[in-house]
């Protein structure tokens, strides 16, 4: 079961196209993250999705049902800055929160400690740092015991500290069963806590699948001799049809994921007369990946 399904999703502000056509689901216990630079359209996807903004063109489901009221009560949301009384202790605003959402006032200790608040749940909001404040903005929005999570930028302006927290309470979430939608401009952030991916670039969506699926990273394997033109050309026999290329001084080599042996590639290239003076092997960055990506 899918708890979220897209289907051609469009947006324009006049002109301005903040969506083009975006299509994915989002598989019930994932966690989901909505990848893309500032500007794709992450944050407008998902004000759609919880009507706060009405799609130009496309359609979408919730629980494989045509959304309404009743099934986004099933969804706790943290969409904005976190927006609390700053005078008010943490139990006081979480009670005005479950007040406005007409659920949930039974749930504040039991959200306090998931979010690990417990020992300053009568301080004042204003005492909290970044990172308890935003703690305290996804404990409201598990207020009512919410089947899915929707986080815009959760862990946006933290030190790391606060980032590590969020993080830790993301994956406490999703191994308690909760699906977790979150956008995020952070590749990082990505992969480090989503077992799923959807990215945009410019509204339209590029990708979306498993991380590990999208994310796999190629073995580059680094070579170097005196004679870098003749060792590119004999790399280029090489057989498995690779990537040769010179980078600088040096010669990289590209191999499916987990395929690159450097006994092998010494031992050919020593067969081709050719003395190695530099041979290791790395695997491309997450980062060039998404580049390759977006770019």
């Amino acid at each position: 079961m899918n708890v979220l399904s897209i289907n051609n999703i469009s947006k324009n502000y006049g002109k301005v196209t903040a969506l083009q056509n975006v299509s994915f689901s989002v598989p019930r216990g994932s966690v989901f993250g909505i990848l893309g630079p500032n500007g794709s359209g992450k944050t407008t996807l998902l004000g759609i999705i919880m009507d706060v903004l009405k799609a130009t063109g496309g359609t979408y489901k919730l629980f494989d049902e045509n959304p309404d009221n009743q099934l986004r009560k099933r969804i706790g949301t943290l969409l904005e800055t976190p927006n609390f009384y700053h005078y008010l202790s943490a139990v006081q605003n979480l009670k005005i929160t479950a007040g406005i959402k007409q659920r949930g006032e039974n749930d504040i200790e039991r959200v306090l400690e998931i979010v690990s608040l417990t020992n300053r749940k009568n301080s004042t909001f204003s005492t909290y740092s970044l990172g308890m404040k935003q703690r305290l903005a996804i404990a409201a929005a598990l207020l009512g015991d919410p089947e899915v999570l929707v986080l815009d930028e959760p862990t946006n302006g933290l030190d790391p500290v606060g980032i590590a927290e969020i993080r830790e309470l993301i994956k406490l979430l999703a191994s308690q069963g909760k699906t977790i939608i979150m956008a995020s401009h952070m590749l990082d952030e990505v992969e480090k806590v989503c077992s799923h991916v959807a990215i945009l670039k410019y509204g339209e969506l590029i990708t979306f699948g498993n991380v590990d699926e999208i994310f796999i990273n190629d073995d580059i394997v680094e070579v170097a001799s005196s004679n870098i033109d003749q060792l590119k050309d004999a790399l280029n026999l090489m057989p498995g049809n690779l990537k040769v290329e010179i980078k600088g001084n040096i010669v990289q080599i590209t191999f499916p994921v987990g395929s690159a042996n450097l006994e092998n590639v010494n031992q050919f290239c020593f067969e081709k007369g050719i003395v190695l003076s530099q041979l290791q092997i790395r695997k491309k960055s997450l980062e060039s990946k998404f580049m390759e990506l977006t770019n």
